[in-house]
């Protein structure tokens, strides 16, 4: 690796790293490559994504970052993604060694040559011999080349690292999607959603609003219909409430039948608005199945919606809208709790 390219390897680091730690952004690897790329504006579409999402949330979700990452830094390749992210943690904890070892080393080094400069003017200034001067001389090239040695040793560091990213390029496969995705509605699965309400309650919790969706009777579909068509029904809802879920507002499935908002940095009023017209968008819903000419056009939901309060945790926010769920369950399904905010 030439010396210019290690002067902007180092540059951008120490862009990103700042940007990183004013935004909460977790020091994984995964979140050091998409910084990296960030900072040097090679990506005009990457950096109008992050940039729209870190407007709208005061930071980057874990879910969020990976999916930029998959979308702007990885390369389609095959490979499980499980072993890259193992290989990186390993790599980076050897580059964060060695370039421990090669600070330790410089510092010493320029210790050393302070001291030996020094020492020249001393000598200068008192009067000094041909020996004493080639004493100091000679002193000084054997630091040089300690430190030329630890140098170079850092450098066939990342010399062996790129080499190790260029080898673990990752594949945007359907087979993969599964990490993050539901398979059956192609909208964020529960395993996203428990990352990224954690992460929302850990980082940036202020106004952060939660809506839960629980479509109604939808085992008589099932039943009636078959799971052919109950299948149908999920992808449908999935369909029109993904439509309403803008400006950072994500959607996920989160089990059976139910599915989840998470709402960033509003209000509960803004929240029960958008479950409302959520509501009245999957009234107006009609599945046929193309086989059997059968119509379901009486589908429905029940929503919940709360607003994180002071000192809960991201459980807890869950459970107080899992409550407001029931509730409109129980009033009589098809409508928004609370009433009224």
């Amino acid at each position: 690796m030439s010396t210019s390219l290690l002067q902007l390897a180092a540059a951008n680091l120490k862009k990103a790293v700042p940007l990183m730690l004013k935004y909460q952004i977790p020091t994984t690897p995964t979140n050091y490559a998409l910084w990296y790329a960030y900072v040097s504006e090679q990506n005009p579409q990457l950096n109008a994504e992050l940039d729209a999402t870190i407007k709208q949330n005061q930071s980057c979700s874990p879910v969020t970052s990976e999916l930029l990452f998959r979308k702007h830094v990885a390369d389609p390749v095959e490979l499980d993604v499980r072993d890259m992210r193992k290989n990186l943690d390993a790599m980076v904890c050897d580059l964060s060694q060695s370039l421990k070892d090669t600070n330790s080393d410089t510092a010493t080094f320029q210790a050393q040559i302070d001291k030996d400069f020094t020492r020249l003017a001393d000598l200068e200034n008192q009067g000094f011999s041909l020996e004493q001067v080639i004493g100091v001389v000679r002193n000084i090239v054997k630091e040089s080349a300690n430190i030329r040695s630890s140098t170079v040793s850092f450098t066939q560091q990342l010399q062996k690292a790129q080499s190790e990213i260029d080898s673990l390029k990752t594949r945007l496969a359907e087979s993969e999607k599964d990490v993050l995705y539901d398979a059956l509605t192609n909208v964020l699965n529960r395993r996203a959603f428990d990352e990224d309400i954690n992460a929302q309650i850990d980082l940036a919790p202020e106004g952060c609003c939660l809506i839960l969706i629980d479509i109604d009777h939808f085992k008589k579909f099932n039943d009636n219909f078959g799971h052919q068509l109950g299948d149908l029904v999920l992808k449908t809802v999935a369909k029109r409430v993904q439509e309403a879920c803008r400006d950072g507002i994500k959607l996920y499935r989160f089990g059976g039948e139910e599915f989840a908002i998470i709402v960033p940095k509003s209000q509960l009023r803004v929240a029960r608005h958008l479950a409302e017209a959520v509501r009245r968008a999957l009234e107006k819903l009609s599945v046929k199945d193309r086989r059997s000419d059968k119509v379901i056009d009486s589908i429905t939901a029940s929503f919940g919606v709360a607003q994180w309060q002071p000192k809960q945790d991201a459980g807890q926010l869950i459970e107080a809208t899992d409550k407001l769920l029931y509730e409109a369950k129980r009033l009589g399904r098809n409508r928004v709790m609370p009433i009224s905010s």
